[in-house]
């Protein structure tokens, strides 16, 4: 989270400056911006705190002992984020709505993946996680796209993943098509020049009606060259990563009550 804050924090703080350079505006002079040269040297600076950012190492984190699928099949990461919430449900309704969730019903997810790649609606629309009917399950969806189901415990835990970067003289189509690994064979991937990404939804049952249901994700980029090129990509997109999962969780427990709704 740091990182991205600051990552933003030094791009704003340089179209704040490159104003400044196109026009002196008076409402800038109240933040001590009121030449040129102040302009340039807000610039710099925000350019510079932006690619530091981005560059900044990622600490190695280890889960021991596993206490979860998303532990056994991901136990060292770099990255990651979690997210979660109550839901007044059963946890077989919850897994359903894990399962039959779609896109219309989660917001802001077609305006958030059009931001992270706009060039996806504008070809065939095919099923892609980042441009998805709006009808279909989110889910299904992603498991035709890239994504694999790794790990499953009903009705308390699913974990999918994906290759999510990899060198570049590689035949994506041929690897991507080959790779259905184990939970085992995932976890020991040690191979430099890519980045491995696990998602999880568990549901642990807290009784009297109610479920805790979480979201999280792991990212392990092998290699110096891949942990700074994933980094800078995922401060770039952690806030809107971040908003899709909250908004994912939302409508799962939506879609859950209603479901406890139509069967009272």
């Amino acid at each position: 989270m740091l990182p991205s804050l600051l990552l933003y924090s030094g791009l704003v703080l340089a179209l704040v400056g490159a104003l400044t350079l196109l026009r002196p505006f008076r409402f800038l002079h109240r933040v001590g911006l009121s030449s040129r040269r102040r302009g340039a040297a807000a610039t710099a600076a925000g350019a510079v705190i932006a690619i530091a950012a981005a560059l900044l190492p990622a600490p190695l984190r280890r889960v021991d002992p596993a206490e979860s699928q998303l532990d056994r099949a991901m136990p060292e990461f770099q990255f990651h984020e979690l997210h979660q919430l109550r839901v007044q449900a059963t946890p077989e309704q919850v897994w359903a709505a894990i399962h039959e969730v779609t896109a219309q019903e989660i917001r802001l997810f077609r305006t958030l993946t059009w931001i992270r790649n706009p060039t996806r609606s504008l070809g065939k629309r095919g099923d892609s996680i980042l441009a998805p009917p709006a009808h279909q399950p989110i889910l299904g969806v992603a498991l035709r796209s890239g994504f694999f189901v790794l790990a499953e415990e009903r009705p308390r835990e699913v974990v999918i993943a994906s290759w999510i970067l990899w060198p570049k003289d590689l035949d994506v189509k041929a690897a991507a098509a080959a790779a259905r690994p184990s939970a085992e064979e995932f976890a020991a991937f040690a191979k430099p020049g890519y980045a491995r990404a696990a998602m999880n939804f568990r549901i642990d049952d807290e009784g009297g009606g109610w479920c805790r249901l979480t979201t999280e994700t792991r990212v392990m980029a092998t290699g110096a060259a891949a942990r700074r090129r994933f980094g800078a990509y995922w401060r770039t997109i952690y806030p809107g990563s971040a908003l899709i999962r909250v908004m994912w969780l939302r409508a799962i427990r939506e879609r859950a009550q209603r479901s406890l709704s139509d069967a009272a």
